[in-house]
């Protein structure tokens, strides 16, 4: 049996001049069983000594460091049970990988300075001190940092005393943690300034100087945010302080340490007049997120790796729910529909996919191929189950499974538990199917007289021969002559069902409100156009709209309608719609099929794309008001750049009139100023790329640095296409290099020539952090590689043999690719 960690107790000092640090870790460890070895992780770490102690006795032990498998072996000087200390002394580099114990940049070329920071999720506490870096092996921390006297060392918990040490340093000494898991624990070294929120002392935000005035916004939504959740979930935040830290180079959006969340400085940092509101909404849900993770994750941890769906689909979906709460006029929701269950449902109708609980006993890798998955699909499955059992069960099954498991872990089966104790129906049965098996269903429905037929499948873009079946909640509406409505639920619990809707009703919406996570094919033609009819009337809700939208064009991705029947539905049934949640979906599925079409089918696209858009800023207007709607103001933003592409005249004409403002350095309304930055590339070409350059290497704020480098993609020249990805590679953060490479595959003049280029720059692209660089994969595989698919594909099936890491990201992406080179001809 693997020894138990009781606590670590963990001394550091690290050296922001060379990059360098020492640490002694001494671990309180349980053995269960007589054991002559122990087995730790550590990777590129230099051991200098191993020693142990049992009943007051210390003894010097030998060791053997295993750098393939990431594991420290300490050879006891005999067998050993029970309680033991073992202390291990040790060095490091303060790495520039934003993985473990690394070092962060800010400031000018000419004056640079460092912050060393930590990010150890999943598995990367093991490159800052050995340890048992798995969620299970919980265990108390207690951590001092030797630092210089006029920097700020921070970790999860409060200061618990600074002693002064030698040459203008002190020791930094933290209070006692709570049990949680290596991938939890923080510390940072630098040159912080912090404040704390007037509404709750507990909340803090941690910056580095000058962005101090960025933080009033965040401070009060961090403070109301942990409120909402001690009152939802019924368990006080048990730590004494919760800061919020802005890290300016950070691979990932946020991290959820117990008691130190970091973020990316644009995810936090809220800039007047420069912050738009689809960055406000971010901003929010993000710091909502890992607030809900303080219980979800850090409180109740998932048991292993394969059940990290239980951190990160409750984030998620709370999330959005806290947001809602103090927002309501946002209408958060349509965002959830519009960027969490389209990337799911669109992720998971692959079948190069996983279940929401990844099967097997290894650690799970959060990257592009699993993050739709464990967090979108996940969140919408919540959703669905609170929808069938009701909010109040909702909610008692959530406190009863954390008040069951807090300060331990858990696995799925404990949640669902907790909701079937609360619930009358069969919720254990139900989430194991949606949880332990890949895909989602699409109901086929035939109406036969005064009733309908449901058959459940799998759907999948490509051909599968898969039996699954799901416990599905359906929600029915059916509608008479007098377009009086009646709904029914139900749930289908086998492959069949047949449901009574009478021979008065003229039509039916299967899925209404679209709670359930499947799809529905009409097979009765008349039913589809009668809903169609619905939706140009707009007797529908916008969601209900959106749903009967959506669908179709996931069945012209895998070849069951043409793509002309589902231009022919939006332009008889849509041209009258403003609404976000429908026209954001509409706008993505033509743009996304105008990128890889052929000719004629393309110039059919644009014509039906061009209308839709032209009559939609026409009602909402192209500039923003200040007593607009939010939802309209994310759309515009959303729409502007697919207007151009298509050639829209008032569109260019407005569009041209703000671009020669900006390039007099005028102020650009922030709601559409992402959208002028990418028309100022498109328009004004190299007098264009020189301001952006020059305003990017001069922007104080995250966020613009974030829509500068977006327009850098967004040129028609080659040549300053080319030169905006040098850049990217050659004087960009490594943070943000991938921006204007996955902007470029967004914009159909650089799509002909990024294959090669891609693999003309395949090393610089190989040293970005794993992550990142999947980004890039998935963006350039599924539409540059429509060029020499044969070759793509053989040259990634060799590739991945010498690149395992990346094969599931790899696999998904050719898998796209298949389904485009279908698609690019499908009228």
């Amino acid at each position: 049996m693997n020894p138990n960690p009781i606590n670590y107790r963990l001394h550091l000092e690290p050296n922001l001049e060379d990059f360098t640090f020492y640490g002694n870790v001494e671990i309180l460890l349980e053995l269960p069983t007589p054991a002559s070895t122990i087995r730790l992780n550590a990777l590129e770490l230099s051991i200098q000594d191993c020693s142990i102690q049992k009943d007051n006795t210390h003894l010097p032990c030998a060791f053997q460091v295993d750098g393939e498998n990431e594991q420290l072996l300490i050879l006891l000087p005999g067998e050993m049970t029970g309680t033991v200390k073992v202390n291990i002394g040790y060095t490091g580099q303060i790495n520039d990988k934003m993985a473990g114990f690394y070092r962060s940049a800010y400031g000018p070329e000419t004056n640079r300075k460092y912050i060393a920071t930590t990010q150890f999720e999943e598995r990367d506490a093991r490159r800052a001190f050995p340890c048992l870096d798995h969620p299970r092996y919980k265990a108390t921390f207690d951590v001092e940092i030797i630092i210089d006297e006029f920097l700020t060392a921070i970790s999860n918990t409060p200061v618990k005393k600074v002693k002064p040490e030698r040459s203008g340093k002190v020791r930094v000494c933290f209070q006692s943690s709570s049990k949680m898991s290596t991938y939890l624990v923080f510390f940072a070294v630098g040159d912080f300034k912090i404040q704390s929120s007037p509404l709750d002392s507990r909340v803090r935000i941690v910056t580095l100087p000058g962005r101090e005035a960025d933080t009033n916004y965040v401070l009060s939504f961090g403070s109301k945010a942990l409120r909402f959740c001690e009152d939802y979930f019924d368990i006080s935040y048990p730590l004494e302080k919760m800061d919020m830290i802005a890290i300016p180079d950070f691979a990932f959006g946020a991290m959820e340490n117990w008691g130190a969340i970091t973020f990316r400085e644009n995810l936090l940092l809220y800039y007047p007049n420069i912050t738009s509101k689809v960055g406000e909404e971010r901003i929010c849900e993000v710091i909502a997120h890992e607030i809900v993770h303080q219980w979800f994750g850090n409180l109740v941890t998932p048991l292993d790796w394969k059940y990290l769906w239980l951190n990160a689909s409750f984030a998620t979906f709370f999330g959005y729910g806290v947001v809602d709460h103090y927002n309501p006029q946002w209408n958060i929701w349509d965002q959830f529909i519009s960027s969490m269950t389209e990337a799911a449902l669109e992720r998971d109708s692959l079948s190069e996919t996983f279940s929401i609980e990844i099967p097997g006993d290894d650690h799970v890798v959060i990257n592009a191929a699993t993050a739709p998955i464990i967090y979108n699909k996940g969140a919408n499955i919540l959703r669905q189950l609170k929808e069938y059992i009701g909010e109040k069960r909702f909610r008692q099954g959530l406190q009863e499974y954390l008040k069951s498991y807090q300060y331990g872990c858990a696995a799925s089966h404990h949640l669902w538990e907790a909701f079937q104790r609360v619930s009358d129906g069969p919720v254990s049965k139900m989430m194991k199917g949606w949880i332990e098996q890949p895909g989602f269903p699409v109901i086929d429905v035939h109406r036969h007289g005064d009733s309908i037929s449901l058959a459940q499948r799998r759907l999948s873009y490509l051909p599968n021969d898969s039996t699954h079946t799901w416990l599905i909640p359906i929600t029915i509406q059916t509608f008479d002559a007098s377009l009086r409505p009646e709904t029914t639920t139900i749930l289908m619990e086998n492959k069949m069902a047949t449901i009574p809707i009478g021979e008065k009703t003229i039509a039916y919406k299967i899925n209404y409100g679209q709670t359930g996570f499947y799809r529905t094919r009409y097979r009765d033609s008349s039913n589809l156009k009668a809903l169609g009819s619905f939706v140009l009337q707009q007797r529908l809700p916008a969601i209900n709209r959106w749903g009967i939208e959506n669908d179709l064009f996931a069945f012209v991705k895998s070849g069951d309608i043409p793509m002309d029947q589902y231009l022919n539905f939006i332009a008889e049934n849509f041209q009258q719609e403003t609404a976000f949640l429908p026209i954001s979906s509409i706008a993505g599925n033509l743009y996304s099929a105008y990128l890889v079409a052929e000719e004629g089918l393309r110039q059919r696209i644009a014509t039906v794309g061009k209308s839709l858009l032209e009559n939609v800023l026409d009602r909402i207007g192209y500039e923003p008001t200040s007593d607009e709607p939010h939802a309209c103001s994310v759309l515009r933003d959303r729409i502007i750049w697919h207007a151009l592409v298509y050639g829209t005249k008032p569109m260019e004409a407005f569009a041209q009139r703000q671009v020669n403002r900006l390039l007099k350095d005028q102020t650009i309304h922030p709601d559409i100023q992402k959208s002028i930055m990418q028309a100022t590339a498109l328009l004004a070409g190299e007098r264009a790329y020189g301001w952006l350059k020059q305003r990017f290497q001069t922007s104080k704020s995250e966020h613009e640095r974030l829509n500068l480098l977006l327009a850098m993609g967004c040129f028609k020249d080659k040549d300053l296409i080319e030169s905006a990805l040098m850049f990217a590679l050659n004087e960009v953060p490594a943070r943000n290099k991938f921006i204007p490479i996955v902007s470029a595959t967004d914009n159909p003049h650089a799509i002909s020539f990024l294959w090669e280029w891609y693999l003309s720059h395949l090393k610089e692209l190989e040293s970005f952090h794993p992550l990142l660089y999947e980004r890039v994969l998935a963006a350039i595989i599924p539409v540059c590689a429509l060029k020499a698919p044969d070759s793509a594909k053989a040259f990634f099936n060799d590739y991945i043999k010498t690149h395992h890491n990346l094969k599931d990201t790899i696999r998904m992406s050719l898998e796209r690719l298949e389904i485009n080179l279908r698609l690019k001809g499908s009228g």
